[in-house]
């Protein structure tokens, strides 16, 4: 049944009618479909595929903010619409962590929250540790639940999740940076973690024990030790000079591009050097690979050949030649992605 009301909100959506959105909202809750479905299966359902149009090239970045303000609005409402829920079952404060500003799903979580009986206090996107952390001294909430989409968020996470659980709050993790599995919410020591807002909801309804007392950061990355993290990541604009002037060397057909393609190469070589420092930080060569993997589909949809990234990733290679884990993760992921171009 919450098929055709995603039709008709992703029609609405696409075509910039944030009235008819609203209405197909209205009517889908007065249709009898549950409060979560209309959340989550229908509101929510959109939003991912404003995601995967964006991947596929099918939406401009333009048009997926767009789409997401008209899904943020539409939440905005949502509550006026059903009587309002008698808190209950304990407060959670709703967080992005510091730097995230993909907001939708910690949104989406505090609605289904609210709905449960829970008392929520949403903080949306981009939330720094301190303040975070200032609000749970001034409110007292039982749970943070901590969100983030990106996994170059990571570090930034784990020093969230060790402020909150100083400040004797457990954390509940979630979002696609933390991995399909929650395997970095475990590594970076958050309470518990939960693949969905539906899953979440279920997890809170037992409270979370208060986390353990003394718990340091380096506890949960002992590899941290060897510096290569720090060091990738502070000489990150360096790093990306140097594979840009290598590439220029490599491939001539660079130094004819305009300033806005040379603005694009030197992002996506951004991207790549964030991507590898992350994956020092959390000791994982799958992450960075699994970010090439993705990289070349994008590009690909974009018409720009994939195998672009080789050269990259071996100037790279050649400046991080002191790094030995940086160097197996490099050709890890230079392996994965040759194999993947080969015929």
């Amino acid at each position: 049944m919450t098929t055709e009301y995603f039709e008709r909100l992703w029609q609405a959506v696409t075509a910039g009618d944030e009235y008819a959105a609203g209405d197909v909202v209205v009517s889908a809750l007065g249709a009898g479909i549950d409060t979560e479905s209309v959340l989550l299966d229908v509101i929510g359902g959109v939003q991912r595929k404003v995601g995967q149009e964006w991947a596929a090239n099918r939406f401009t970045v333009a048009q997926e903010h767009a789409a997401t303000a008209i899904n943020d609005r539409v939440l905005a409402g949502f509550g006026y619409a059903l009587p309002r829920p008698r808190a209950h079952r304990g407060r959670v404060t709703v967080a992005c962590v510091d730097g995230e500003w993909h907001a939708m799903p910690a949104r989406l979580l505090a609605e289904v929250l609210k709905f449960r009986g829970f008392r929520v206090d949403y903080l949306g996107a981009q939330v720094p540790a301190p303040h975070l952390v200032a609000h749970l001294h001034r409110t007292g909430p039982d749970v943070v639940a901590l969100s983030a989409s990106l996994a170059t968020r990571l570090p930034a996470a784990h020093a969230t999740i060790t402020a909150c659980q100083a400040a004797a709050t457990p954390v509940i993790a979630g979002g696609a940076a933390f991995g399909p599995d929650g395997r970095y919410a475990r590594l970076l020591g958050a309470d518990a973690w939960a693949p969905d807002a539906r899953a979440a909801a279920d997890l809170l309804a037992a409270p979370l024990p208060r986390p353990r007392a003394g718990h340091q950061p380096l506890d949960d990355l002992p590899h941290l030790a060897d510096q290569e993290y720090t060091l990738v990541s502070r000489t990150s604009s360096r790093l990306v000079k140097s594979v840009m002037k290598g590439l220029e060397d490599r491939v001539p057909a660079m130094r004819e591009y305009t300033l806005r393609q040379r603005q694009h190469a030197a992002e996506d070589i951004a991207h790549i050097v964030e991507y590898l420092a992350v994956s020092l930080y959390v000791g994982d060569e799958d992450l960075f690979t699994g970010f090439l993997a993705w990289t070349a589909d994008i590009l690909s949809a974009r018409h720009v050949p994939p195998g672009s990234l080789l050269p990259a990733l071996e100037l790279l290679r050649g400046q991080l030649r002191d790094f030995p884990r940086s160097q197996a993760i490099l050709d890890a992921a230079h392996t994965r992605l040759s194999d993947t171009l080969t015929p």
